[in-house]
Order: structure tokens, then C-alpha cells, then sequence
């Protein structure tokens, strides 16, 4: 579906509402701007290709026979895992009480 000239005019007014007169002909600028590096860029990445190119035209690649086939690794039939023994119980050892720590307060004299 196509973007049509009343979608057009829609999107503009939308534009000049969000970003105000002022502000359109910068943003045409830099829009431009980077239409300019952007095609640039694509222009330069083209040039790029086309120089290597024919740098790997030369190559020929080399020609295997007809008849042979590719390596094809042999198959080795499937083999199910071995189930595990049981688990054998785990004795947990009990955790030691250990009482909490006193303060030290007894004997001591606040020296603020």
C-alpha cells in the first residue's frame, strides 16, 4: 500500500506542529546532509566491490572429477547412555548450636 499525497500532507502538518516553522529548514538540511554521505558511503563500498572483484577473477577454481564423491564421515549406529546407579543417601551431619555473641558492654565506660 502506497503512501499517498493526503498521507503526505498529513505527516507535514504533523511535522510542522511537533517542530515548528522555524525549525523545518534546518532540518531539510541536514536531512540532505546525510542523504549526501549516505549515498556517498554506498558509492564508495560499490567501488570497493567492483575493485575486488576482479582481483579473485583470476582464481580458477580446481576441478575435482566427475566420479568422486564427496568424504562422507561413516555413520556408527546409536548407542543409548547407560543409566546412572542410584544415588545413595546423603547423611547430613548436624549443624552445631552456636550461641550468639554477648556485648561487651559490662565494664566498659561511655566516654563520648
Amino acid at each position: 500500500m502506497p503512501i499517498g499525497v493526503p498521507e503526505l500532507l498529513i505527516i507535514a502538518v504533523v511535522v510542522v506542529l511537533l517542530f515548528g516553522a522555524k525549525k523545518m529548514p534546518d532540518m531539510a538540511r541536514a536531512v540532505g546532509r546525510s542523504m549526501r554521505i549516505f549515498k556517498a558511503e554506498t558509492k564508495t563500498m560499490r567501488q570497493e566491490d567492483e575493485a575486488e572483484q576482479p582481483a579473485a577473477a583470476p582464481q580458477a577454481p580446481v576441478q575435482q572429477p566427475a566420479a568422486q564423491q564427496p568424504y562422507a564421515a561413516p555413520q556408527q549406529p546409536y548407542v543409548a547412555p547407560q543409566p546412572l546407579p542410584p544415588a545413595q543417601p546423603v547423611v547430613q551431619q548436624p549443624v552445631p548450636q552456636v550461641a550468639p555473641p554477648l556485648e561487651q558492654t559490662q565494664g566498659r565506660a561511655d566516654n563520648r
